[in-house]
């Protein structure tokens, strides 16, 4: 399936959203709220862009991979906030905009004039969500942070991880992904409040507090009880059987067998009927008492099929088992496909190139991939003219001055 520029527009479609900031947590914001059809124009720095249009492990043709996917479905405009004449701009874009988004440091928007107080005089429905680090009020406000730091400060870092290495990350930069999805449930959460009252307001999303927002009982399991929360590898400790277990041919499957009944369908697939009246595992919290000794016979077991064959098998008897997938194997895999998990999009260097659909996925007004990542200030003649009336002869002074 091929998304195009023609794609309808979502149920964001009558909103404008100015994204500013780099990298991940802000952008990944506004990559969510234009699938969903919100016109989301990207402020960046004229002279390099975003930081994401180089990251990445490779860059083949001298980009990066990871920018046509967090950089989809926004215009591109090339602005140096730093100067007075880019940030009277920036004013303009934002004074007809429904939302800004920004990811600098706390105080960075107030030192360029567009702190929320000077912007919602001139529109006071705008809706402004800040992302930081540690928040803009408090002690740390101040201090640099990306997404390990609220990682590590909110919880997770320390509880993920072999019990004897040290803590180890996720592979994926969940913490700035956390604040982005929380950044857009305060935004819709903010347009709700807007619809009442027609007023805006300030979303104020810390790293440290997505990740503590997503921490279980962590806090509340010691306050009480003085546990604290250990690294404990594949496992949860006390919820068994849950965890990856060898197959003949190298692979690893996952198995979710905890809740009774299905723990009953296991051992009858494994030809052990003794395991489900066994004292030791005939419930849950002895399952999790003798936790090991019940992966170590499952892992018995599990190592004499091959991957294929002993899906098919848990499968038949209803039990949750998977692969561990890789990029490979989504490109591969029948539910991927009939879901349009992943689509293909036209770019101009690359190519049709894949990546991620966008999800959820609503049943009458669903979001689209309409165009990946664009290139730098690709959209600024435009979106300059259209929005704050600037004319060919201006822009080219705009230019010559390193403005635009």
């Amino acid at each position: 399936m091929t998304e195009t520029v023609s794609a309808p527009p979502g149920p964001l479609a009558d909103l404008v959203v100015i994204e500013m900031g780099t990298l991940i947590a802000g952008p990944f914001c506004g990559q969510i709220l234009g699938d969903f059809g919100a016109e989301v124009i990207k402020v960046e720095d004229p002279r390099v862009g975003d930081p994401m249009r180089q990251w990445g492990r490779s860059l083949p043709k001298g980009l990066s991979p990871w920018w046509p996917v967090i950089g989809r479905n926004k215009k591109s405009v090339g602005l140096d906030l730093r100067k007075p004449e880019g940030q009277a701009l920036a004013k303009q874009l934002i004074s007809k905009a429904d939302v800004l988004i920004e990811n600098f440091r706390p105080g960075a928007m107030e030192k360029w004039g567009l702190g929320y107080d000077v912007l919602s005089k001139e529109n006071p429905g705008l809706i402004m969500a800040r992302v930081s680090g540690f928040g803009q009020t408090g002690p740390y406000s101040q201090r640099a942070g990306y997404g390990l730091i609220g990682e590590a400060m909110g919880g997770l870092r320390y509880v993920t991880g072999e019990p004897d290495r040290a803590p180890a990350r996720a592979g994926i930069s969940i913490g700035d992904s956390l604040a982005a999805m929380h950044s857009v449930m305060g935004i819709l959460m903010a347009l709700h409040h807007k619809e009442k009252t027609g007023k805006g307001q300030v979303i104020d999303a810390a790293l440290y507090e997505s990740v503590l927002a997503v921490m279980e009982n962590l806090i509340t399991e010691y306050d009480i009880t003085g546990y604290v929360r250990e690294r404990s590898g594949s496992i949860l400790p006390g919820i068994a059987p849950s965890n990856a277990y060898p197959c003949a041919n190298g692979e690893m499957i996952l198995i979710g067998g905890n809740g009774d009944n299905v723990y009953a369908r296991l051992t009858e697939a494994m030809g052990r009927p003794d395991l489900k009246d066994d004292p030791k595992f005939v419930d849950h919290a002895s399952r999790g008492t003798h936790q090991h000794e019940l992966d170590g016979i499952i892992a018995d077991w599990t190592s004499t099929f091959a991957l294929p064959e002993l899906l098919k098998l848990l499968e038949d008897k209803g039990i949750p088992a998977s692969r561990v997938y890789r990029a490979p194997d989504m490109l591969e895999d029948p539910q991927f496909a009939a879901r349009d998990a992943v689509v293909t999009v036209e770019h101009d260097v690359f190519g049709p190139i894949r990546m991620q659909n966008a999800f959820p996925k609503l049943s009458a007004t669903p979001g689209k991939v309409r165009w990946p990542g664009p290139k730098l200030g690709q959209h600024t003649a435009e979106v300059l003219a259209e929005r704050a009336g600037v004319t060919a002869q201006k822009l080219e002074k705009l230019k010559a001055a390193g403005v635009i």
